[in-house]
């Protein structure tokens, strides 16, 4: 049996990432990790939403490149379940500037910038928390079961 403590966590894929066409691309990591998609939203970003989601962050010089950022176009919402799904997330997701990320990586192998930087992953149980509820409702998440869940 797998060890870690079964997650859920929000991945955003942001609008650069949508606009390259490379959602499929950047799903299909998480799902060949093991990772189960348990909802799934296409969504544009108000600014409303867009500073409910970086609270953390304002008043800080990148704030507003931000929120300018994720509200540019549409957001594809992730909601992720698995094995410390967490941490497994932001290994795959690769460090926030693409010019240092580990090959492999998303932003490793596809991001271009710091702020345009494809992915938004949750960093922590109450963030991923708090996050999954700015995109999703209870009723969103679907139960299943994936045919290789017993390897992982």
């Amino acid at each position: 049996m797998a060890e870690g403590t079964l997650e859920r966590t929000l991945v955003l894929v942001k609008p650069d990432g949508v606009k390259r066409g490379l959602m499929g691309k950047i799903l299909d990591r998480f799902e060949l990790k093991g990772l189960k998609v348990v909802a799934v939203r296409l969504v544009q970003v108000t600014p409303e939403l867009a500073a409910r989601h970086y609270a953390e962050h304002e008043g800080k010089p990148f704030y507003p490149g931000l929120v300018q950022h994720i509200t540019s176009g549409p957001v594809l919402a992730l909601a992720l379940e698995g094995r410390s799904a967490i941490a497994v997330t932001r290994l795959l997701t690769g460090a926030t500037n693409p010019q240092v990320a580990a090959p492999g990586t998303v932003r490793g192998d596809f991001g271009l910038a710091i702020t345009p930087n494809l992915l938004h992953a949750s960093d922590s149980p109450a963030s991923a928390e708090r996050e999954l509820g700015l995109y999703f409702h209870a009723e969103d998440y679907l139960a299943y079961t994936r045919s290789d869940e017993k390897f992982l």
